[in-house]
């Protein structure tokens, strides 16, 4: 999935993405907040040396910034999935006009450990909602989106009313923290600079923080220090590539911003307890398919 610069800027966005061939895993990453919904085909997404599939006919929710996914087709060769996108900015409009002007109740009274420090969320919908993803692609298919923006606001603001008029659930519980603007830039802003040599001092500034707070609330947010989280983000990425792709230990380095090949190797083996050729040859013949799945119905 291609998401360029000027697409990602309407407001709000919905795409209909379709796919005939597996390409594998994928590093994505997300401009913006979504909500998606699979109507052919099935989606993996790979989180801590797991592999979480959504059906057809299920929603899900992904966090701005990097996610490694699969998509895969059905029998008829097919993946298709609903996407809509969208920033603080606009679900915050949004979330004002239903609390305002339709005088809907916003409350958000979710407590559960599985969705709080997750960049994602999985969930069968409900038939309305599956009602509504139908309509929405019959009206992605008749081009009425490309004609008439004001039909992608009123799709939108249907769908966060069908969520957060919905009993309390994790994709509920995301939603309505993304409106914490404070928050989401913050981490935004780190998710996208996670392979860029940016300073610490260099962040802060970007983020409009001093020092001690950007550290303090670095710490919050993602519970380590900047300096490891940054290095253990890039030794997962090098994994991936790995396992996945033929290129050398030092492309390997030089693509995950470890600028020395011979120091990525030691921190690879003291993160790991084995070196990035041991792991690759280790890994080689495993099959994907055996990986560890989380249960569908576990939100």
């Amino acid at each position: 999935m291609n998401i360029n610069a000027e697409t990602s800027t309407r407001q709000p966005m919905i795409i209909k993405y379709n796919q005939v061939t597996n390409n594998g895993i994928r590093l994505q990453i997300m401009p913006k907040y979504c909500i998606g919904y699979v109507t052919k085909g099935a989606k993996y997404i790979y989180s801590n040396n797991q592999r979480h599939i959504i059906n057809k006919g299920e929603m899900f929710y992904l966090n701005a910034g990097q996610h490694y996914l699969e998509n895969t087709s059905d029998i008829d060769n097919e993946f298709e999935e609903i996407l809509f996108l969208y920033s603080p900015e606009q679900l915050n409009k949004i979330l004002n006009d239903l609390s305002l002007t339709f005088k809907l109740e916003i409350e958000n009274n979710h407590m559960c450990e599985k969705c709080s420090d997750t960049n994602y969320i999985i969930c069968k919908s409900w038939s309305n909602l599956a009602v509504f993803f139908n309509s929405v692609s019959q009206y992605i298919k008749d081009n009425v989106f490309n004609v008439d923006y004001t039909g992608e606001i009123l799709k939108m603001t249907e769908l966060i009313y069908l969520i957060i008029s919905n009993k309390e659930c994790c994709i509920k519980n995301k939603l309505l923290n993304n409106n914490d603007m404070c928050k989401i830039n913050f981490e935004q802003v780190i998710q996208n600079n996670i392979f860029n040599n940016l300073s610490i001092e260099e962040l802060a500034s970007i983020c409009n923080k001093s020092l001690t707070t950007f550290k303090k609330e670095f710490k919050e947010y993602f519970h380590d220090s900047p300096h490891k989280w940054f290095i253990n983000q890039r030794l997962a990425h090098t994994r991936l590539l790995l396992i996945s792709t033929n290129k050398s230990i030092s492309e390997i380095s030089n693509e995950c911003s470890f600028t020395n090949t011979s120091h990525f190797i030691k921190l690879f083996k003291k993160q790991y307890a084995v070196t990035p050729s041991h792991f690759r040859a280790k890994n080689k013949q495993l099959n994907i398919e055996q990986a560890q799945i989380v249960p569908e119905n576990y939100i």
